[in-house]
C-alpha cells in the first residue's frame, strides 16, 4: 500500500512561523484552531493506498475538549496531559474520513 504526502516545503516553513506567534498572542487560546488548520493541511495533501481523506473537526468542537483537558492537566500538575494527549489525538482520528 502506497502513502503519498504533498504538501510544500513552504507551507511547513509558514505553519512553524505562524502556528507559534497566533499561540502566544492568543495565551494559547488558539491552539484547537491551530490544530484543526494543520491536521486538515496534512489530510489534504496525503493519500494512502491511492485514497484521499479529509478532516471534517472543527475548532470550536475541539475547543470545549481543549479547555476542560487544559485545566485538568494543571490541576493534575501535568499528569493528566498523557491522556489529554491521547484524548486529541483519538478526537482528531475520529474527525478524519475517507473521500474516494
Amino acid at each position: 500500500m502506497e502513502s503519498k504526502f504533498s504538501g510544500s516545503v513552504g507551507s511547513i516553513f509558514l505553519f512553524c512561523i505562524w502556528a507559534p506567534i497566533l499561540a502566544i498572542i492568543s495565551l494559547g487560546f488558539a491552539t484547537p484552531f491551530i490544530t484543526c488548520t494543520v491536521i486538515r493541511w496534512v489530510c489534504k495533501n496525503s493519500t494512502i493506498g491511492g485514497k484521499s481523506y479529509v478532516f471534517k473537526g472543527t475548532a470550536m468542537g475541539l475547543f470545549g475538549r481543549w479547555i476542560l483537558w487544559t485545566i485538568l492537566s494543571i490541576i493534575t500538575l501535568g499528569i493528566y496531559g498523557f491522556w489529554s494527549t491521547r484524548n486529541q489525538i483519538k478526537w482528531v482520528v475520529e474527525n478524519i474520513e475517507m473521500v474516494n
